[in-house]
């Protein structure tokens, strides 16, 4: 049986479908990486007016603050992860639009002693004016990734 080229090229699409999902399935956990413990933030945290806090499993604590405050879109930011009770081998904060795809956003912070680590970052504008952003704080232990969501607003 001879394939035509209409055939052909269903065939070629079909099979670079297929490759493509498969490279996605292999490359998703560096995108979007797993978390194995999700810590949540102290109730009634407001990223816009303090440093936030959080319970970490296993004892320890992780504080948050992001500045200057109120915190703008399309200016450099500063963000600062300070841990106590537990050893980081990586910290990194995702900015992701609760409502909203606004793209990859994710910054690794750099250590600076005593458990702090700190970073620059600048969030998109939303064309709809206001967003409600989750600021997703990842530490990476030499046992585990622990996730700790942060929810705040931009906008009028």
């Amino acid at each position: 049986m001879k394939l035509g080229k209409p055939q052909l090229i269903n065939l070629a699409m079909i099979v670079a479908l297929v490759a493509i999902a498969l490279i996605g399935n292999y490359l998703s956990p560096l995108l979007l990486p797993k978390a194995d413990v999700t810590a949540a933030a102290e109730p009634g945290c407001d990223l816009q007016r303090r440093t936030c806090s959080a319970a970490l499993p296993q004892g320890g604590r992780l504080e948050f603050s992001i500045t200057p405050r109120p915190i703008p879109v399309l200016q450099s930011l500063r963000v600062e992860v300070d841990l106590s009770g537990v050893e980081a081998k990586k910290v990194e904060v995702d900015f992701a639009g609760e409502s909203m795809n606004m793209g990859f956003n994710r910054s690794q912070l750099a250590p600076a002693g005593g458990g702090r680590h700190v970073g620059e970052t600048s969030l998109p504008v939303c064309v709809s004016g206001r967003m409600t952003w989750v600021a997703t704080v990842i530490v990476e232990t030499e046992r585990q990734r622990i996730a700790v969501p942060f929810r705040f607003d931009t906008g009028h």
